[in-house]
């Protein structure tokens, strides 16, 4: 009879446990590719690497509710399976029977995600917490404000533009001023007759037809 009766007060706690599953609302899927992401260094998935995903675990909900001290024991997991799939649920360390929401579980998880990735030599792609997207990385800021390298851009362009056009003025111009000299030296190798009017010429008899000069 007195062991009816401890059984019977023992039995509310256990069915209140939260119980861990696929079908549970709060737990989350984790699925780990060693052999895709390390090959032929690949190690084995066993219990010590459990523990350690649980420990890692652990210490991400701690940084977030630092209040609360967190152990391996709130991190429960189940469904198992060879092929280092398994599922996971969050206990509260107040209460065993209350379960962290999942918005902490997430930020947590987030937060400490390369911290979890290089416990176990893995990237986002090869650990992966369905559900749960990875947060991106923040943009690199350049060390020169956007602004000032459009400004410096802009006003090289134009710099080009100006001297482009000072280079063009000046090539056109020698090229009028080769022509112009060109049609000058032209000019003075021809014959003009406008010195020669008004002048009396000498009369040269050598080239007269006079028979009277011609004669003997």
């Amino acid at each position: 009879m007195l062991l009816a009766l401890l059984f019977i007060a023992c039995l509310p706690p256990a069915l209140s446990v939260p119980t861990c599953g696929k079908d549970h609302n709060d737990g989350y899927q984790v699925r780990l590719s060693i052999k895709t992401a390390l090959g032929s260094d690949a190690y084995a998935w066993n219990p010590s690497e459990m523990f350690l995903f649980r420990a890692t675990l652990a210490f991400a909900m701690r940084k977030v509710l630092q209040a609360q001290p967190f152990e391996v024991s709130n991190i429960v997991v189940c469904n198992e399976t060879q092929r280092v799939s398994f599922w996971f649920i969050v206990t509260s360390p107040d209460d065993n029977t209350t379960l962290i929401p999942k918005a902490t579980v997430e930020r947590a998880v987030r937060e400490s995600r390369k911290r979890i990735n290089s416990a176990f030599l893995l990237s986002d792609k090869t650990l992966e917490f369905v559900g749960i997207h990875p947060t991106l990385a923040t943009p690199i800021q350049p060390a020169t404000p956007t602004w000032l390298i459009v400004f410096g851009v802009v006003m090289g362009a134009v710099c080009a533009g100006i001297v482009a056009l000072l280079l063009s003025s000046f090539v056109q111009k020698r090229r009028r001023d080769r022509r112009k000299g060109q049609g000058d030296k032209d000019s003075g190798r021809g014959v003009t007759c406008d010195g020669l009017e008004g002048r009396d010429g000498v009369y040269n008899l050598s080239f007269s037809d006079d028979d009277r000069l011609t004669k003997l």
